[in-house]
């Protein structure tokens, strides 16, 4: 009777916990999960002419969280800051936060898209495209990071490229404005014959 009533109390107190994280994630719009169809990505639409950054920075691994260890419920913890930075093209700043965030949390795709997407800010692409393979490898290829490997291969003037990973990641979510705004953006920059900035 007891271990049933134990087995009970655990369950719901899950279930609760959950519906928290379904309300963090109600309440907060720059906050998702990577197998959330139509989130927000990093590199989804390029800084304003005024040069502020993309409006919101999405949550990618992990949601905002009362619990220990899980990045991005701290105002302050590594992923916070990374993203605080990159909002303000800080991206020397943002890469070395992100990239504390995946040495003490390697399983964190939000962490190593953020950098990721500050390595393409600094036009290490290489290093780029390794932090993309990770992420890959942490929750698959999502329409998230297939736009924002293609906005990085936008960056590079790499235009057949691009146009496959933003192909990509529009059958994975055909109704995604900023893969559509990529794509669009891809068209310009191809018939001026000039890569993005």
């Amino acid at each position: 009777m007891r271990i049933g009533l134990t087995r009970t109390l655990m369950v719901a107190a899950a279930g609760l916990w959950l519906a928290g994280c379904s309300a963090a994630n109600d309440s907060h719009p720059d906050l998702f999960s990577l197998k959330t169809p139509g989130a927000d990505a990093f590199a989804a639409v390029p800084p304003a002419a005024d040069g502020d950054a993309a409006a919101a920075l999405p949550a990618l691994g992990t949601t905002a969280s009362a619990e220990p260890g899980l990045l991005g419920g701290d105002p302050n913890d590594d992923l916070s800051l990374g993203k605080k930075h990159y909002r303000a093209n800080n991206f020397g700043l943002a890469e070395k936060y992100f990239r504390r965030a995946v040495e003490s949390h390697p399983r964190d795709a939000e962490a190593w898209l953020g950098l990721a997407a500050s390595y393409d800010r600094l036009r290490r692409f290489d290093l780029a495209d390794r932090a993309y393979g990770q992420a890959i490898g942490i929750v698959g290829p999502t329409a998230e990071i297939l736009n924002n490997e293609g906005y990085s291969y936008m960056l590079r003037g790499d235009y057949q490229r691009a146009h496959e990973k933003l192909a990509a990641a529009q059958r994975k979510d055909p109704r995604n404005k900023f893969v559509q705004n990529n794509l669009q953006l891809l068209e310009e920059s191809y018939r001026k014959g000039k890569a993005i900035e």
